[in-house]
């Protein structure tokens, strides 16, 4: 694959929430972009507000083998090099505690947010270094890090991009690939409507009352990292709204 003058970006997940966001502020500013979602019509819209020229779209699910190497051999053909990959592709769903959490919930997190994310990484990666160019940035989650009742699952996938990112950048250095967590805390998007299965009320109530991040500030993060210098790598980002903080170790007494 060989570059054109304009950056590259290929976005899983970019039919809403922090990856169409991401889409948006990086073809704002002169990138190409290689849109990625299940979500067709999602898609297509966002084709059409960003110009043709600017972003190509796939109907795509980062679970699915065949779609992976569709893209891979569409980039080929095309004779594009990527710049940025944007692991944006994943979720949360239930919020149950682990005795009770559905095992298919559980298996589709582990689908999308580890195994999709492992495998886009591993497609795109040995073209980067073949070009000694190239930047991934995971989306993962302060989930990863903090854990907090109905979590389980969820924050374990979270856990795994924490580390993986961190054991690229040891794979990679010296190679000019950068590798980049970004962790966020309470932001409204999708997330929590996805998390409950659709109940809006639900995933309104987590938002009721507060400020939280917006698909935007993810984006602006995105970009700044991305934005850097060749020589310079943003390890992880971890970032909360005003109104969050961490969380208090509980103690949980028994009655006297």
């Amino acid at each position: 694959m060989t570059q054109s003058s304009r950056k590259l970006a290929v976005i899983t997940g970019a039919s809403s929430g922090f990856g169409r966001a991401t889409a948006i502020k990086l073809a704002q500013n002169g990138w190409q972009i290689v849109a990625l979602a299940r979500r067709v019509d999602r898609i297509e819209s966002l084709q059409k507000e960003l110009g043709e020229a600017n972003c190509q779209i796939k109907g795509f699910d980062v679970r699915q083998d065949a779609d992976i190497r569709a893209l891979v051999d569409s980039l080929k053909s095309q004779d594009l090099s990527v710049d940025l990959l944007v692991n944006n592709a994943g979720l949360a769903l239930g919020l149950d505690s682990a005795d009770k959490a559905d095992l298919n919930d559980w298996q589709t997190m582990i689908d999308t947010n580890i195994t999709g994310l492992v495998k886009m990484t591993r497609a795109l990666l040995p073209d980067m270094v073949a070009a000694k160019k190239g930047h991934i940035v995971n989306i993962g989650s302060i989930a990863g890090t903090y854990p907090y009742p109905g979590g389980n699952a969820y924050g374990a996938t979270k856990a795994f991009v924490a580390q993986f990112s961190l054991n690229l950048r040891a794979d990679l250095a010296g190679t000019g690939i950068r590798v980049t967590n970004i962790e966020p805390g309470l932001a409204e998007s999708e997330f929590s409507l996805v998390r409950f299965h659709g109940d809006k009320n639900k995933a309104d109530s987590i938002y009721a009352g507060v400020e939280p991040l917006t698909p935007t500030d993810i984006a602006e993060s995105v970009f700044w990292c991305a934005n850097q210098p060749a020589h310079v790598n943003i390890n992880r980002i971890e970032l909360m709204p005003t109104c969050q903080s961490f969380a208090p170790l509980t103690i949980s007494k028994e009655d006297a």
